[in-house]
């Protein structure tokens, strides 16, 4: 006979946007009941929320997208208001170097444009032309740039597990239960989900029930007969050191999409596959180098000289969960199974978007509407329209 577990709040997923959830839902003084996070591997070994690069910005080409962010960064800056446990508050370690997107010819409009929608919501950011750009970065090959967006605040790079254990640690304090599981199948009545069942066959039923799977997003939610077009995308990272000295400099997105920034004496990069490019589905986190010769050291060395005699460290592959449709979160209820939100798609965004997400959500549990920050428009039915907003400012 398997046993059976009782909760008001069901979260599946218990890395960073499960964590966020609970804790800011626990937190409520509107909201008493029983919160249980299953997770599948307590280690977080594989979590997109420890093998990121574990960064924050404000420059997206949505308001939206800024504003959810510009939440994140307020607990990083404060975390003593969101996250102390009897005191203690956790060390994020926030580098406040900024983002600097690059731009040639071809690039140069969407720069623009993007600048002008985080100008006109107040983001700190810079427009350098390319005489701007050598006078500030001289370690820089600009021959080819037109411009160049600099954040100037609110954006950089923090530690990930700090940060996830933060959430974690404030949502156990609260009352938050934890439990070590993987779902195997969701038991519906109707338009409503009464249950998860887990591989070892015991159940928890709920009142509601939040997807926060990341890379098994689709998955979980098949299991209650839903189509979720959030895709597991592999993204390797790639540690390497240098005699370049570039100062602090801010984590520096290339036009060919190659990124790099500062990791204490060395430095990570990374690349987005380019339209067109081969990018599976796939679970493997398997490490494939040729990408690193092939085409991120040839564009660091072209991009910086100094990156010519690069050496490569340790290389590790985390998940970005890919919202096919407009790389936007799909955030809140399904239509038509009212009980079951969704926190998922985040393409990449997701650790710096999971204070506001948490937040959201918490909100329309506790209350069914959101209070502070208006999520609907990233609400799973504009999935089923034929135009979209997409987010362009995907790394």
């Amino acid at each position: 006979m398997s046993q059976a577990e009782r909760a008001d709040v069901v979260i599946v997923g218990g890395a960073i946007i499960g964590s966020a959830v609970a804790a800011f839902l626990a937190a409520r003084p509107d909201f008493d009941g029983r919160i249980v996070v299953v997770e599948r591997d307590p280690t977080f070994r594989t979590s997109s929320t420890t093998l990121s690069a574990a960064s924050i910005r404000l420059q997206f080409s949505t308001p939206l997208n800024i504003e959810i962010s510009r939440f994140g960064v307020e607990v990083i800056k404060h975390p003593e208001r969101h996250l102390a446990v009897d005191g203690v508050v956790p060390e994020i370690d926030f580098v406040e170097n900024g983002y600097l997107f690059l731009a040639d010819d071809a690039g140069l409009a969407t720069l623009e444009r993007n600048h002008a929608t985080q100008r006109a919501v107040g983001v700190e950011v810079e427009l350098l032309d390319a005489p701007a750009l050598r006078r500030r970065f001289d370690w820089m090959n600009v021959d080819d740039l037109v411009a160049g967006s600099l954040g100037l605040a609110d954006e950089g790079w923090f530690d990930a597990y700090a940060w996830l254990q933060g959430f974690r640690r404030k949502a156990r304090s609260l009352g938050v239960i934890e439990r070590v599981g993987e779902v195997a199948g969701i038991e519906r009545d109707g338009d409503r989900v009464r249950s998860v069942r887990l591989a070892d066959g015991s159940t928890v039923t709920g009142d509601w029930f939040v997807n926060a799977t990341g890379p098994r997003a689709a998955d979980l939610a098949a299991m209650a007969g839903i189509e979720l077009p959030v895709r597991p995308r592999k993204r390797l990272v790639y540690h390497v050191s240098s005699p370049a000295r570039l100062g602090a400099a801010p984590l520096t997105i290339d036009p060919a999409g190659v990124y790099f920034r500062p990791e204490g004496p060395a430095y990570l990069a990374g690349f987005s596959p380019r339209a067109g490019d081969p990018d599976p589905d796939t679970l493997d986190l398997g490490v494939d180098h040729g990408p690193f010769e092939s085409f991120v050291w040839p564009t660091l060395a072209h991009r910086v000289p100094g990156f010519d005699s690069l050496r490569l460290l340790d290389t590790w592959a985390g998940h970005y969960e890919v919202n096919t449709v407009d790389a936007n979160a799909v955030i809140g209820p399904h239509p038509t199974i009212p009980n079951l939100l969704f926190a998922n798609g985040f393409s990449g965004h997701g650790l710096q978007q999971a204070p506001a997400v948490g937040r959201g959500l918490a909100e329309w549990i506790a209350t069914g509407r959101y209070e502070t920050l208006d999520l609907e428009p990233l609400g799973f039915a504009r999935l089923a329209r034929t135009a979209h907003e997409r987010e362009l400012n995907v790394i």
